[in-house]
């Protein structure tokens, strides 16, 4: 049954990724985003791989009144399994976990498929983990209505897309990550001087 492209759910999903707080894996997933349009509320965790669900939560922990999506992938999650239940543990209903399923390291030349490849369910072991609301979707459209709908259930959510293993022509960010840091601590900060009733808009 032939996937979505991950560059089409990230386009599914753009227009509220854009209002948000986002910290995204390694390789392809930043690219792409980068490539709809840059938000100084989005980090790309370069040279990072399976720490963005830890360091989404930790903003989330500590900047509640913003919603934090992360922008994860198969192997990267994989890595970091134990993040799922730290996550369950906390539960933080300001975090929305995206998973772009490909079953394979894309970022690595497709050398070698993940366990997802051979039935390992992340959504379910999320789920097991005690992760509260999780889904796996296949299309743009249920990606869009799973995320919509967990922006608005203000709940922990992990969300399982999976998509063709198919990356961006080049992996090239015109914006250097020492900058996309201080960018994004500046927002931020920038965020936390605005009254409560803007609090989450972008600069």
């Amino acid at each position: 049954m032939p996937r979505m492209l991950r560059v089409d759910a990230l386009r599914a999903i753009y227009p509220e990724l854009s209002r948000c707080v986002v910290v995204t894996n390694m390789g392809a997933a930043p690219a792409e985003l980068f490539s709809l349009g840059h938000q100084p509320g989005f980090f790309y965790l370069w040279h990072s791989m399976g720490l963005a669900s830890s360091v989404g939560l930790g903003i989330a922990l500590s900047r509640p009144e913003q919603q934090v999506v992360v922008i994860d992938g198969d192997g990267s999650l994989l890595m970091n399994l134990g993040s799922l239940t730290t996550l369950a543990r906390y539960r933080p209903a300001n975090l929305v976990h995206v998973v772009f399923d490909n079953e394979v390291l894309l970022s690595v030349g497709r050398s070698f498929t993940t366990a997802t490849a051979t039935g390992t369910d992340l959504a379910a072991m999320a789920a097991a983990a005690g992760v509260p609301r999780t889904a796996t979707c296949r299309t743009e459209e249920e990606l869009r209505s799973a995320f919509t709908a967990a922006l608005a259930a203000r709940e922990l959510s992990t969300l399982v897309a999976k998509v063709e293993p198919v990356g961006p022509p080049g992996y090239f960010i015109d914006l250097h990550y020492i900058e996309s840091r201080f960018q994004f601590q500046r927002h931020l900060r920038h965020l936390r001087t605005l009254s409560p009733g803007k609090e989450g808009g972008q600069d």
